[in-house]
């Protein structure tokens, strides 16, 4: 079975499983008399899988050159091709929309920045499962190749701890073990079976909480793929703090990929010398301490005293920074509490530059990474006891001043990198009309895959939906460089990679 699988494109599989997935809002929409919803989805399943399995059989057979920058290729054609099948049935089952925008909602899901086009009250159930599902899916394939593509390229934040040059790991490797094909496969066996576990798991906590069965379903999956896809509702809705607890500790899965390496007996050690977690955990205590005291400010001029809203609303400042550390973007039923205490507005634009820092690498999480941020930390750290004691050695072995030089080096370029994405495509969305503000906003929501920070980073949310046509093509181009990001991309454009 192994073998005949190998043996099939992986884009062919990709697809094949996309297809498969239709089945699910199908049955869903049948079981609930949304035979209009589900209809669309039935029949793209059973079209597409014929389809696919022609191809496969036709393609099965021939001999291609297997090489990690190639996986990287396919998983770019991922990225842009595939929301085309994904986004048919979804055109059909919603009335009266275009098919860019469904196609926009489908990269979106699928890059899992979470960004929606439609009006959550005016989807059904079942749309929401088919949206909720592809986030999902997404969630799963850049955790898959996280390991199986970046990490043997050394990028993806790999490149930081790495000592071979960036984009270029296993170019002088041999053997079966550097097939991607094989270790895609092999990390498919591995990481499915955990990732499936800790959704199911979630799913029963938050239904357990009080939550209905679907909307309990679709923030199990946003949570683990950090794609924050839900039918529109806060989290402690129907759940209240204890839902929100739960997704609050699984949130965690995305801040260090230690969580879950070691599968279900991880590693306690290593999690707590884990350098992601201490900078994750900095940021969890800093900026809503930050948020508490400056609404504390504001209630004392009023009252003089603290109030009953004061726990929630300092709650709910924790629960949002790691929401939008981890790039997932769900939204606490306190955040409003800090408002309505103080009576000032909340500076949403704070949680965009969270969002810019990211999570753990080879998570779902999208954004700078928390590695590369504790690697300019560490240098800077060192570069002011050298200003101190000039004749200094530098403490932690090779691995630590290797960090602190060649990793912190790369990492300054990915900044660099990243800041130059946010200009070019705030350009490129000041050339179809959009103003400053909102260019901004909307290009560090895509780039960071992020798309609820678009609705609470200004005053008047931006929706999506009211966007100019060119404006939405730039955030779909956003959204794949932002998941794959620049150095992969830059990889790709390597003379080597096309050198036969």
């Amino acid at each position: 079975m192994m073998l005949a699988t190998r043996s099939v494109p992986l884009f062919v599989q990709a697809s094949a499983l996309g297809a498969a997935a239709m089945y699910a809002p199908a049955i869903f929409g049948a079981a609930t008399d949304q035979h209009d919803a589900g209809r669309p989805f039935f029949y793209g399943a059973t079209f597409f899988l014929i389809i696919l399995t022609m191809v496969g059989l036709a393609t099965a057979r021939i001999k291609r050159r297997t090489d990690g920058r190639r996986a990287l290729a396919t998983l770019l054609a991922i990225y842009t091709l595939l929301p085309v099948m994904l986004a048919l049935p979804l055109h059909q089952a919603v009335p009266d929309t275009r098919f860019l925008n469904a196609y926009l909602e489908m990269v979106s899901a699928l890059t899992t920045t979470g960004a929606s086009v439609f009006d959550p009250d005016r989807l059904p159930m079942t749309i929401h499962l088919w949206r909720g599902i592809i986030g999902w899916l997404g969630g799963l394939l850049i955790w898959i190749t996280a390991f199986a593509v970046l990490a043997p390229l050394t990028l993806g934040g790999f490149e930081v701890t790495s000592e071979t040059e960036v984009g270029s790991g296993d170019a002088r490797a041999s053997g079966a073990k550097t097939d991607p094909h094989a270790r895609i496969l092999r990390f498919v066996v591995r990481l499915t079976p955990i990732y499936v576990t800790l959704t199911c798991i979630l799913w029963l906590l938050l239904v357990v909480a009080g939550k209905a069965p679907a909307p309990a379903l679709l923030y199990a999956m946003a949570t683990l793929s950090t794609s924050g896809i839900t039918a529109g509702q806060p989290v402690g809705e129907a759940g209240g703090v204890v839902a929100e607890f739960a997704v609050f500790a699984f949130l965690f899965f995305a801040v260090s990929r230690r969580f879950f390496e070691g599968g279900l007996h991880p590693d306690l050690q290593a999690i707590r010398k884990d350098r992601e977690l201490r900078i994750a955990l900095i940021f969890m205590l800093a900026v809503p301490l930050f948020l508490f005291l400056r609404h504390w400010i504001g209630a004392f001029e009023v009252d003089g005293s603290l109030g009953d809203a004061a726990l929630p609303a300092l709650w709910g400042g924790v629960f949002m920074v790691l929401s939008f550390l981890t790039t997932t973007g769900l939204e606490s039923s306190s955040w409003d509490e800090a408002r309505n205490w103080s009576g000032l507005h909340t500076p949403g634009l704070l949680l965009a530059g969270v969002a810019l820092f990211g999570g753990g690498v080879a998570t779902t999480a999208g954004g700078v990474k928390l590695l590369r941020v504790y690697a300019l930390y560490k240098h800077g750290v060192r570069e002011m006891e050298r200003l101190i004691h000039p004749s200094s050695i530098g403490r932690a072995g090779f691995a630590g001043r290797r960090l602190r030089r060649e990793g912190a080096a790369i990492a300054w370029i990915f900044f660099m990198l990243f800041a130059v994405s946010i200009a070019g495509v705030m350009a490129l969305l000041a050339l179809t009309g959009i103003d400053f503000e909102e260019s901004a906003i909307l290009a560090i929501a895509s780039l960071a895959t992020t798309g609820p920070v678009a609705g609470i980073a200004t005053e008047a949310p931006i929706v999506y939906s009211e966007l100019p046509e060119s404006a939405k093509i730039v955030l779909v181009c956003a959204m794949v460089l932002g998941r794959m990001e620049t150095l992969a991309i830059l990889a790709l454009l390597n003379p080597d990679f096309w050198r036969n």
